[in-house]
């Protein structure tokens, strides 16, 4: 039985299920902080996530949803301080433990590390956020479990752009044959699979359950724990509903046999 040499997660959505109820919540902080009458409805977030990476989705929400708005001379700028602003937000809400990880995510992580599979992080959140989360949700040192962070703008294109696996599968000296990607959105599968990474493990949320998941490997609701088991919508569910290093292998290796 072959193994995979890596597992890859994204963070928003995947790790924890931190859209609606975190950097929607933080963005719309900011923006009263900023004396701005923008509000970010659960609604209008959900059709703002087309747009990865949070100073686009500023950028793409006055171009499509408020192009009243005066435009500052330097709006770049405006959009970065913004973006700022809500970042310090989201991590005061991180460091207050507003955001649990999702189920099994923990577990997984640990049965990882204990059989030596390597772990790495390639999302387009910023690194602040990335270890926000981690440091609330994981024991002190943890983002040291993770051998590659590529998060932020390390890359010029974002999801649904391949950049960020590419980037982090050339860190790591892996090919994409070689690991597993786990994401919660069709973005997230498309930047994976066109990085030649055919493994992919996608757990949906609210925002997330009516994508197109054609180029995932199995699409799940969670990653499972013995007392929530997890259901699968596409693919092969976990015999036992928990998603396990046993299961990913079953899974890598089918694709072997199918080859």
């Amino acid at each position: 039985m072959y193994r995979p040499q890596a597992l890859i997660f994204d963070v928003d959505g995947t790790l924890a299920d931190t859209e609606r109820d975190g950097h929607r919540v933080a963005f719309n902080r900011a923006f009263g902080e900023a004396a701005l009458d923008w509000d970010w409805s659960v609604d209008l977030y959900g059709r703002l996530l087309s747009v990865t990476g949070g100073k686009e989705r500023i950028q793409y929400f006055l171009d499509e949803f408020h192009r009243s708005f005066p435009r500052p001379e330097d709006l770049n700028g405006f959009i970065a301080d913004l973006h700022r602003s809500k970042t310090r937000h989201y991590m005061r809400m991180m460091a207050e433990g507003a955001i649990p990880l999702r189920p099994g995510v923990r577990r997984l992580l640990e049965e990882a590390r204990a059989a030596g599979v390597r772990l790495a992080i390639a999302t387009t959140t910023t690194p602040e956020n990335v270890t926000a989360l981690i440091g609330s949700t994981l024991p002190a040192g943890a983002a040291g479990w993770f051998e590659v962070i590529g998060a932020g703008d390390i890359v010029e294109r974002k999801k649904p752009a391949p950049d960020i696996y590419s980037w982090v599968l050339q860190q790591m000296g892996l090919k994409p044959r070689e690991v597993m990607a786990f994401e919660d959105s069709a973005h997230g599968v498309t930047a994976a699979h066109q990085a030649g990474i055919s493994q992919i493990v996608v757990t949906v949320n609210d925002y997330t359950r009516s994508q197109d998941f054609a180029d995932a490997t199995v699409v799940l609701d969670h990653l499972g724990e013995r007392d929530s088991p997890a259901t699968a919508l596409a693919g092969e569910a976990p015999q036992d509903g928990v998603v396990n290093l046993s299961y990913l292998e079953t899974l890598f290796n089918a694709e072997r046999i199918a080859v």
